[in-house]
């Protein structure tokens, strides 16, 4: 086994057997001995300048190290490998490590270390052992910016909200810090949060029954109670006139390992009270939404009038907005052509 000097020992030790070519030079190694131990298989240089004392595959966590060793002390990470740091469920996984740096940072992207450039770093990133980790509400809108579709923009959104990983207001303001850069998708996720969203698919069941020329106006997660006051389990949307719900259902799109079974509690008491529940997989909604569509539209039809037999009442969510209210950063609609939204600062 090859011994290193202790100053060295100590260094690999915290990093995670992770160090840079500045560290190795300083323990009195040379760049002759680097290429020794890289060309004989017993290191490897896993990023530019940075070296892993063993040979195989990184952890996770080795992979941020490099990354963060690579970009530089004032490096913070964020996008996608900031949510998987922080636990989120349903983000995209990617093999690309991102750390935003200082403007004026002359590192560039290499490998897998995805290098991002601010002009105001995250004031409220969290300090770790050997990086700092942006906030999630700021991880999350770097995310939503370098995807390409809205569902998983929706997931991330929704989760965050969801879990309490950030509050409606953080969210805003690092919408608003970004501007109108990229940010199409997640401000259109933020307004459908702000609407009463509560999940991805939820909001791919909005958007599917929005099409509908049969359908009244959907109350979605309204606040339900019997004739007597008694409070009734919030289904995701409802026909109030024919006392139809509307659910979609999944293992996978649930927040927590007790949903599930709620679920089905919710049904059975809606079903005392004689509503009918319309139970719908993410998978339907999204690939046979028509079919979705028509089987509400034939419920609604084949029970108009009987909501009121079921002395079931219904409250829209208080607080939601329209659902055509402007998304966050979007011009007054009476504001003069080119007029840019309210600005909070970079």
């Amino acid at each position: 086994m090859v011994e290193h000097p202790p100053e060295l020992e100590r260094t690999a030790e915290r990093q995670q057997q992770i160090v840079t070519r500045a560290q190795l030079l300083s323990a009195g190694l040379d760049d002759m001995h680097l290429y020794r131990q890289t060309r004989r298989g017993r290191w490897q240089r896993v990023l530019p300048a940075t070296y892993a004392l063993f040979t195989g595959a990184l952890t996770d966590e080795q992979r941020r190290i490099s990354a963060a060793l690579y970009a530089g002390p004032d490096a913070q990470l964020t996008g996608l490998a900031a949510l998987g740091w922080y636990g989120f469920r349903y983000s995209p996984r990617s093999d690309a490590v991102q750390f935003v740096v200082p403007h004026h940072a002359r590192r560039r992207s290499s490998g897998y270390a995805t290098i991002s450039r601010a002009l105001a770093l995250d004031g409220r990133a969290r300090r770790t052992a050997l990086y700092p980790v942006c906030s999630p509400a700021r991880a999350v809108v770097d995310a939503a910016r370098d995807l390409r579709q809205l569902r998983p923009v929706r997931a991330v959104v929704a989760e965050a909200v969801q879990r309490g990983y950030a509050d409606l207001g953080a969210l805003d303001a690092e919408i608003r810090r970004a501007r109108r850069s990229r940010t199409a998708l997640v401000r259109r996720a933020f307004a459908e949060v702000l609407a009463g969203t509560r999940s991805a698919p939820e909001a791919e069941l909005r958007e599917c029954l929005a099409g509908s020329r049969v359908l009244p106006e959907v109350l979605w997660n309204p606040r339900l109670s019997s004739a007597t006051g008694t409070p009734l389990p919030t289904p995701d949307g409802y026909l109030a006139d024919a006392a139809v719900a509307v659910e979609v259902d999944s293992q996978e799109f649930h927040f927590s390992p007790g949903d599930w079974a709620r679920t089905l509690d919710r049904h059975n008491e809606l079903s005392r009270y004689g509503v009918l529940i319309l139970h719908f997989t993410p998978a339907q909604v999204r690939r046979e939404p028509a079919r979705v569509r028509r089987t509400v539209e034939e419920a609604y039809e084949s029970r108009r009038g009987l909501g009121a037999t079921t002395g079931v009442h219904a409250d829209p969510l208080p607080g939601a907005p329209p659902l055509d209210a402007p998304s966050p950063g979007t011009p007054p609609r009476d504001a003069p052509p080119g007029a840019m939204p309210p600005r909070e600062g970079v």
